[in-house]
């Protein structure tokens, strides 16, 4: 009885472990996670009398790859020497020369558009990501929280058995999401990775980032040569080891995106001394002498000519010698932060080296997201932030700070002339969806046990949403249908495996639409439309979007864009321009948004806000990090801090509460007992309104009011300070910031985290309050004047005045 009683139940248990496989015996891998076999009911009393299941466990498909991604930022198509570029990257260069190299390779133009897509397999505004997420809208395409229909393929390779793991810059997180309240589910950890380690918006400072390890703040190491991009290569390299030690037969995909080579240019001085006067020669002899090499690698076809140079790029030879040599050293420390970077990912790959499975790896190798950025602007920035803000920067002052350029006392962007150059042979640059310049980046592909061809070219036109199924048939994967109970948009891209050991083979993926901000385009069997609507370092479109002059290329007779055939054959021209708009339809791009800086306010274009209706916020001592996306906006607008305090015997120190950094901010503090408040104007302008006497030992009020003039953004007002109700000091703060503070230095309470506002009090530990903080109150009112943001160019053209 007994023994029937048992092979009844085996029989049954067989039976039910089948529902999760597909016909013939293979599991079904196209519903995620794969269900687990129903657990058998038994009947036996006695354990030992039971023929035990086999244990269920879902396992990548044998012979599956490890995959790695490396994604550098806003670096151009003719900034490496594999891609003939002047910038040595030897890391690349020998994946180049056993590998295979993508001269017809493209981005999205911008950094949370191209990640987004990269990862998902799909257009960008399909997983809604038409713009960086701080900018985001209301507007489906654009509301930057990517969809659960569109899970990004690390959770498709985590689903089937891979370790996953992500290094660097994330940047696709919406902002709102951003805080201690979440929700997590677009953070790294939900979108598919075991592992993060890195932060979440779309820069850092390299000497003082603000960090997660999954969703926990990392305190850095209090280590005078700190830089992320080391850092992030040690966690790799350990993440690496380590799971190849526990699980060998386990394959991993490794995410490694560097924030470099996006500003601040931040990188070790003998780095930098390497580059010294390589640059010298100015951005149109290096365009000139970047072409010859592509021409002769083969990169680009013989008889390519260089597309014209944007008319605002001045010529480097009509540049005074102050200009000559403020530009070249901007360029020495833009090369040293590549090769720096290049290093370091040559260690990353070391590592997977040492397990024994680089033969089984595949490897891309992305040289950008974009081309190259010229929000640089005409000069150059000592603080990128003067960008955001709409500051002007002057090459007087430059000059002043050219020897620190790259240190941590900087956060520097080079001359928009040099986002050119290293664009060869193309016009334009990052945020320019409509050039190549903005989109054609240099890939190489390394799988040495699926690629037999080695030190190739493939010329056959591929796009960032085509990596996704790439791995997917190369880790032999079906794409899902559905994911965690969410059916699935199908992935949009085209698996470039057809293209590994086939030169010759023919275009797979044959139209592609751009667009970003209004600079749009299509691309459709060779043939290529678009529109130039605005550059990087232009305010607005040039104009109205229904009034935009579009050109015609064919790119089989012209890589770089410079014969434009519109007038010669208007009919192809009105051909595509109605297979943009059908495909613009199909995928979310309309209706077209083509605003600026006035997209950095959630109430002007419907992005969720946490403190949206909010007036006031209270605080205590230990919170900390909150992004600006995530804090009370206190810009252009009159605000009262309240802050009860205990002091210790024998005086009290430190931040009470803070808000940015060394580059832009302002901080309510302590220093040797007496109160004061400081605005920090862009590292411009410092301005201190303090006390004279040490607060007592015991609990205080400290009162801080600011009446702002009025009048538009980035106006001055002027500053109250007040102890227990009695006034203790007022100053005129001259000028504000009027857009942003910082991408990723936060506002604390009780320590001042990242670079100081206030050099005195210093940062991290150092600036730790010595006494209690039981409340801080920040109250915000309405401005005495109008002060809303109408236009970008209303914004810097206010904000320029207020500087004057």
């Amino acid at each position: 009885m007994y023994q029937r009683t048992i092979a009844v139940l085996v029989l049954g248990t067989t039976l039910l472990a089948t529902s999760s496989l597909a016909a013939g015996g293979e599991l079904d891998r196209t519903v995620l996670p794969i269900a687990e076999p129903k657990r058998p009911v038994y009947t036996e009393l006695d354990v030992r009398q039971v023929t035990m299941p086999a244990h269920f466990a879902v396992k990548a498909p044998a012979g599956a790859p490890n995959v790695v991604i490396v994604l550098i930022d806003d670096l151009g198509f003719g900034a490496t020497t594999p891609f003939g570029g002047p910038i040595a990257t030897p890391t690349l260069e020998s994946l180049a020369n056993e590998g295979l190299r993508y001269n017809n390779f493209h981005t999205t133009a911008l950094c949370s558009p191209t990640r987004a897509a990269l990862k998902s397999g799909r257009n960008h505004h399909t997983v809604n990501m038409g713009f960086i997420t701080e900018m985001a809208t209301g507007m489906p395409g654009n509301t930057g929280q990517i969809p659960n229909a569109t899970a990004p393929v690390a959770e498709m390779l985590r689903q089937n058995g891979y370790s996953t793991a992500a290094f660097g810059k994330w940047h696709e997180t919406a902002a709102w999401e951003t805080g201690i309240s979440g929700p997590y589910d677009r953070w790294p950890t939900h979108q598919g990775f075991d592992k993060f380690y890195g932060f979440i918006g779309g820069e850092t400072n390299q000497w003082a980032p603000y960090l997660f390890d999954g969703v926990t703040h990392v305190k850095l190491p209090d280590d005078p040569n700190y830089h992320f991009m080391t850092d992030m290569t040690d966690q790799a390299v350990a993440w690496i080891g380590y799971q190849k030690a526990l699980t060998p037969d386990k394959p991993f995909f490794v995410y490694f995106a560097p924030g470099a080579t996006h500003a601040p240019h931040h990188v070790p001085k003998d780095w930098i001394a390497k580059w010294k006067g390589k640059f010298d020669q100015g951005w149109d002899a290096v365009r000139q002498q970047t072409l010859a090499r592509q021409v002769a690698m083969g990169i680009v076809p013989k008889g390519t000519v260089l597309a014209p140079k944007p008319a605002a790029i001045p010529d480097w030879s009509k540049l005074s010698d102050d200009e000559r040599r403020l530009f070249a050293h901007q360029a020495e420390v833009f090369a040293a932060f590549l090769d720096y970077t290049d290093h370091e990912i040559g260690r990353m790959l070391d590592a997977v080296r040492a397990t024994g499975q680089m033969d089984n790896t595949l490897v891309f190798y992305i040289a950008g997201d974009n081309g190259t950025s010229a929000e640089g602007g005409p000069v150059g920035m000592f603080n990128e932030y003067t960008y955001f803000n709409g500051v002007a920067e002057k090459v007087p002052d430059l000059l002043k700070v050219m020897d620190r350029w790259g240190s941590p006392e900087t956060y520097p962007h080079m001359a928009a002339g040099w986002a050119v150059a290293f664009n060869a042979p193309f016009s334009w640059t990052k945020q320019v969806a409509s050039d190549f310049g903005g989109t054609r980046n240099g890939l190489v592909v390394h799988w040495p046990k699926g690629i037999r061809s080695k030190g190739a070219i493939r010329t056959q036109f591929s796009h960032v949403i085509d990596v996704a199924p790439t791995i997917l048939e190369a880790a032999g994967l079906p794409e899902p249908k559905v994911v965690d109970g969410t059916p699935q948009i199908p992935m949009e891209g085209v698996s470039m495996n057809y293209s590994f050991d086939d030169a010759t083979a023919k275009d797979r993926h044959t139209t592609q639409y751009f667009e970003i901000t209004g600079n749009r385009a299509i691309y459709h069997d060779g043939w290529f439309a678009r529109t130039i609507h605005r550059a990087a370092w232009e305010l607005e479109g040039r104009r109205p979007l229904q009034e935009d002059i579009w050109e015609l290329y064919d790119t089989r007779k012209d890589f770089s864009l410079a014969n434009d055939l519109a007038k010669s054959d208007p009919r192809k021209l009105d051909e595509l321009q109605k297979t943009f708009l059908r495909e613009a339809a199909k995928y979310h791009v309309l209706p077209l948004d083509d605003r600026g800086l006035e997209r950095a306010i959630a109430a002007r274009v419907g992005r969720p806000d946490l403190m949206a209706g909010r007036t006031s916020l209270t605080l205590a001592e230990g919170m900390t990090g909150m992004m600006e996306n995530v804090f009370l906006n206190v810009k252009n607008k009159s605000l009262t801090i309240t802050a009860d305090v205990e002091v210790p015997a024998g005086g009290g120190n430190g931040a009470i509460i803070v808000q940015g950094g060394r580059f832009g901010g302002w901080a309510l503090y302590l220093k040797d007992g007496v109160p004061a408040y400081d605005y920090n104007f862009l590292g411009m302008q410092r301005t201190s309104i303090a006390g004279t006497q040490p607060l007592p030992a015991g609990k205080s009020t400290l009162r801080f009011d600011f009446a702002y003039d009025g009048g538009g953004p980035g106006k001055g007002g002027t500053g109250t300070l007040s102890v227990n109700g009695q006034q203790v000091a007022q100053g005129r703060i001259e000028h504000t910031q009027a857009a942003i503070f910082s991408a990723d230095e936060t506002a604390d309470v009780g320590i001042d985290l990242g670079t100081p506002v206030v050099e005195a009090i210093g940062s991290g530990q150092k600036s730790k309050f010595t006494g209690r903080i039981p409340k801080v109150t920040v109250e915000i009112k309405p401005a005495a004047g109008p002060v809303a943001m109408t236009t970008t160019r209303e914004v810097q053209g206010r904000v320029q005045q207020s500087r004057e």
